[in-house]
């Protein structure tokens, strides 16, 4: 919905305040989390606290029905309706008009492995009795608050950056940078060196990783047209991240106590990076793209000079 209503030359700045609010709901989340792990002892923690902020989160789910029932479609979306253009089966005609793309996004949702890798096997990697690497479970949480407050700030920026240089070079860096950083700083977590392997993940995924994360948004959906596009990137980001959510039980099966955990886990979160950087490169780029023309097949890029006029008039 941000998409469609933003103006030319800005989707990837407007589309990344959604990235924003993940973020800055990661936050909160975690400053809940703070005072009970602070506060509670760890038996009575582990027994009852950790419940505490998943039943908050019901105010959550009423906070957004409400929203959701307020909101009006897109006038791009209402304009297909007009037309009867919007298919009864989109994922049907989804697949068959734009299956390729979906397959790409699929792919390059791969990178929701880096937070994975940062927050929840980094956390039971540095924190369980079995790896006896001996970090405090208040400490990762502070990983997470710090990580995320970098990003809040970093996103706009960086979807800012890809209104001018395009989607593909964001994504690609964000994504082998972030993957090649995973090695780093689960070698400093496995060395039990705490402001090493703080600093690494703040780095990791509060700033290079927001590369592809503040992008994402925007990209995705400019590869699908209005008719389809919420089926279409909605599905294919779901794969992608119901994959990487396997992830932390294969980490802990394939890398034991005892056996190289940074190297093999960081084999993991480069392989899927390389894979992510290579889906972004082979689609085609989108920010220059009309919005009339948004996400179909046969759309036509904006001439420079044209984009130039266009941007300007919506800054």
């Amino acid at each position: 919905m941000i998409v469609e209503h933003a103006p030319f030359g800005r989707r990837g700045f407007y589309a990344s305040f959604a990235l924003q609010g993940v973020q800055a709901g990661q936050i909160i989340a975690a400053a809940v989390f703070l005072p009970m792990s602070a506060l509670l002892a760890e038996e009575a923690f582990l027994a009852w606290g950790w419940r505490v902020p998943f039943l908050l989160s019901a105010l959550v789910v009423l906070a957004g029905y409400v929203i959701r029932r307020r909101v009006d479609e897109t006038p791009a979306f209402r304009e297909e309706q007009e037309q009867n253009t919007v298919p009864k089966a989109p994922i049907v005609q989804v697949v068959r008009e734009n299956g390729t793309d979906m397959l790409r996004v699929v792919v390059m949702a791969l990178m929701n492995i880096v937070p994975t890798t940062t927050t929840i096997f980094g956390a039971t990697y540095a924190t369980s009795k079995a790896y006896g690497l001996g970090f405090s479970s208040t400490t990762y949480l502070w990983i997470s608050v710090v990580g995320n407050l970098v990003a809040v700030l970093l996103i706009p920026l960086v979807g800012d950056l890809s209104d001018r240089i395009g989607r593909r070079p964001c994504i690609i860096v964000g994504s082998l940078g972030s993957g090649v950083l995973a090695f780093a700083y689960l070698g400093a977590v496995g060395q039990g060196n705490v402001p090493l392997a703080f600093v690494l993940a703040v780095l990791m995924w509060g700033v290079v990783y927001q590369g592809y994360n503040a992008v994402f948004p925007a990209f995705y959906q400019e590869l699908f047209p209005t008719r389809t596009r919420v089926t279409g990137f909605a599905v294919s980001q779901n794969i992608g991240t119901a994959i990487t959510a396997f992830m932390p039980t294969i980490f802990a099966i394939v890398a034991p106590a005892g056996s190289n955990v940074p190297v093999i886990v960081g084999a993991f979160t480069f392989g899927f990076a390389v894979l992510a950087a290579l889906a972004a490169w082979s689609a085609r780029e989108t920010f220059r793209i009309r919005l009339d023309d948004l996400g179909s097949a046969d759309a036509t890029p904006v001439p420079a000079d044209d984009y130039a006029r266009l941007r300007a008039t919506a800054l």
